[in-house]
């Protein structure tokens, strides 16, 4: 198996009689991550506190990026993933950073066909909203979601 720099190249699949091959941009793959980290429990946004102002900016004309704050390295079938986040008030962040990695290695592993060698997560901020103290949720056991 080769792959082109800067995607993933999976040969095989499809019908014995029809030889070829799938790539998979490193955007494609970034935006599986993207979508599997925001689903997990105590992830509120994802992105640096810059990046997070333009993401903003974005969802109010209707052009979101659900691959914010992830950043993809592929080699072949081989996939590194880093996580910016932003963290909501009482979620134990190990158990936040946790889940984000359980998420995310196995939506590329179950949509991309990729071998998640690295999901390294970065805890940049925390949200407390305005009840953050009188209602702190439960903390939930590793790995839970939000849907």
């Amino acid at each position: 198996m080769s792959a082109d720099a800067g995607s993933g190249e999976i040969s095989g699949g499809g019908s014995p009689e029809v030889g070829g091959t799938t790539e998979i941009a490193d955007s494609v793959v970034a935006k599986i991550a993207g979508i599997a980290a925001r689903r997990v429990a105590g992830v509120h946004a994802l992105g640096s506190g810059a990046a997070r102002a333009i993401g903003s900016l974005r969802d109010v004309i209707g052009q979101s990026d659900d691959s914010q704050g992830i950043k993809v390295s592929l080699d072949g079938t081989k996939a590194m993933v880093q996580v910016v986040l932003t963290a909501e008030y009482a979620f134990p962040l190990h158990e936040v950073a946790a889940g984000v990695r359980e998420s995310v290695h196995a939506a590329l592993r179950d949509w991309a066909r990729l071998t998640v060698t690295d999901v390294d997560v970065q805890i940049t901020d925390v949200f407390a909203g305005p009840d953050s103290e009188s209602e702190a949720p439960e903390p939930a056991a590793g790995g839970s979601t939000k849907r």
